[in-house]
């Protein structure tokens, strides 16, 4: 079972930059978007819907900003728009969509990022608190659980080019990786990633700015977050570098055993 999250940064972008062809190539289970910056209604049938799976969208009521989406080749049993109540304002950002295949849920997750100004770091630590909360309501179900997608926060200092100039910074911010470390170890979740990759340098993002690409200045915010029962499952991992279709690369997971 191979489940690619990415965030695309523009999904007709993408789209330009031969992101659906290199889908194809890789034929993966389950592909996970973030950030599609368009309304379904805006999507050409022959470029943003690839022969053999099958497409689910939930968009920004903003045109032109953030929205999730999930292809896959087995038709789920259910899809689930938005969070629901409580998340209102974040579902109204289209930040959450969920597949579910039996007894497992996959999960496209795209949190507010605080970079902009400090209000939106206030909404981003208030989505925050409210969604551990239902991470912890989720680990109380008989459900397995993928949570693909660009958490906009690093974990720990190996995940980042520059861990000590960034502290005040979005995203680098003590708290924030906490709050991760919460979710790894009060909640029990699993970082997929480094179950079988313990490297530094892996990076999933690189600034616009300066040679970031190049110098290879990154951070690593973009997770497979699963719940323990899939620990064993991770058979390997990599990040798709070898073209670039947004600013953040795809994050490839394989997991032992079929969708």
């Amino acid at each position: 079972m191979i489940i690619v999250s990415a965030n695309l940064n523009g999904i007709r972008a993408a789209e330009k930059k031969g992101f659906f062809e290199w889908m194809n190539k890789q034929q993966p289970d389950v592909v996970c978007i973030q950030e599609t910056k368009a309304q379904e209604h805006q999507l050409e049938q022959e470029k943003h819907y690839p022969k053999g799976y099958h497409a689910y969208f939930f968009d920004a009521q903003k045109k032109g900003y953030s929205g999730v989406a999930i292809y896959s080749r087995k038709k789920p049993d259910k899809v689930i728009c938005g969070l629901g109540e409580g998340f209102e304002d974040m579902d109204a950002e289209g930040r959450y969509i969920q597949a579910n295949f039996g007894d497992l849920s996959v999960i496209s997750i795209y949190l507010p990022s605080g970079s902009s100004k400090e209000e939106r770091q206030q909404v981003k630590f208030s989505f925050m608190d409210r969604f551990a909360e239902r991470m912890k309501k989720m680990r109380r179900q008989r459900r397995e659980y993928i949570i693909c997608g660009d958490w906009n926060i690093v974990h720990k200092e190996i995940d980042i080019k520059n861990f000590k100039s960034n502290q005040k910074n979005s995203g680098c911010l003590p708290e924030e990786r906490a709050w991760l470390d919460d979710v790894f170890e009060k909640l029990g979740y699993v970082d997929a990633f480094r179950v079988v990759n313990q490297e530094p340098h892996q990076y999933t993002w690189w600034s616009n700015r300066g040679q970031s690409w190049a110098n290879n200045v990154g951070w690593r915010i973009d997770y497979q977050v699963i719940t323990p029962g899939l620990h064993d499952k991770v058979k390997s991992t990599s990040i798709y570098k070898d073209e670039r279709f947004s600013d953040h690369a795809p994050l490839i997971v394989e997991y032992k055993g079929k969708l």
